[in-house]
């Protein structure tokens, strides 16, 4: 057993995007090639619905897979192709928008929105695979019972349960919650990128204190050990996939390997001719 390190501790900066939501930016292109596959990680947490309810109405997206995850609040989604509906408080939409797909996120008010959104990067030799988007219920996220908290496995495996398998990327997202004063080590794959995110309340890794809204990338290693501070409960998003260790061009909503493709992406755009293929829709 090898503890993993920590290389890079990331908060963050507030930042307007879409129609005008306020949010947290944690990572983003500054970040692509250490946290490879995951390339952006919106962070949102609001009592105001003036911060959230202009939306993201629709925009493009290529070459990459968008996860949204809610703990509380409610968003519409609809697309270009057809596929429409609305994930609430603890559960998720994962879409690949592969070869080209027009979406639109419409938050509805609620009490407190709170949740992310995480883009995950597609192989060159995927990147312009056909459309798709899945609704993750709270029926079928399976949720794992330890000694330190409920485990929530949005996709991958833990502890010889399962979430959702990726269709294109071996992606790992665990929602954790760590009671007060309670550990956690969790087993990992040695060459994946290994990062978390804390969601609510602060964290204690490798003697390190994590504040909230925080993410932290570890080095190599086989395990890492998480705490909640004594007297606190902590949420944590925790994310893990191989990294591709190919080349990035980032333009806006579209991710592609060079910067042709991007240019070539907006000139479809333009042309109306972005849009290749019929949407798989997953029930």
């Amino acid at each position: 057993m090898t503890l993993r390190n920590i290389t890079q501790i990331i908060t963050g900066q507030p930042a307007v995007d879409g129609a005008g939501v306020r949010l947290r930016r944690v990572l983003g292109p500054d970040n692509v090639y250490d946290f490879d596959p995951f390339l952006m990680l919106d962070s949102f947490d609001s009592e105001d619905p003036s911060d959230y309810l202009a939306g993201f109405p629709m925009h493009p997206h290529r070459g990459i897979e968008t996860i949204t995850y809610l703990l509380e609040g409610a968003i519409t989604h609809e697309d270009s192709l057809g596929n429409r509906g609305t994930i609430r408080g603890g559960e998720c939409q994962w879409m690949t928008a592969g070869s080209g797909i027009l979406h639109q996120e419409m938050p509805l008010e609620s009490p407190r929105m709170l949740g992310i959104q995480l883009w995950l990067n597609l192989p060159s030799s995927e990147k312009m695979t056909d459309p798709s988007y899945l609704s993750i219920t709270q029926k079928q996220i399976v949720t794992a019972q330890t000694a330190s908290g409920p485990v929530k496995v949005l996709s991958g495996f833990f502890r010889g349960i399962h979430g959702m398998i990726p269709p294109h990327i071996r992606a790992s997202l665990y929602d954790i919650t760590l009671n007060p004063g309670r550990r956690l080590s969790l087993s990992t794959r040695e060459t994946d990128t290994v990062f978390l995110f804390t969601l609510t309340g602060n964290c204690l890794t490798a003697d390190h204190v994590i504040p909230e809204k925080s993410a932290v990338l570890f080095g190599s290693g086989s395990q890492i050990q998480l705490q909640a501070p004594s007297g606190h409960q902590t949420r944590i998003l925790y994310a893990s996939a191989p990294p591709l260790n190919e080349p990035i061009a980032w333009g806006g909503p579209i991710v592609m390997n060079t910067s042709d493709e991007i240019r070539s992406a907006f000139q479809e755009l333009r042309t109306g001719q972005f849009i290749r293929h019929s949407a798989h829709i997953i029930q």
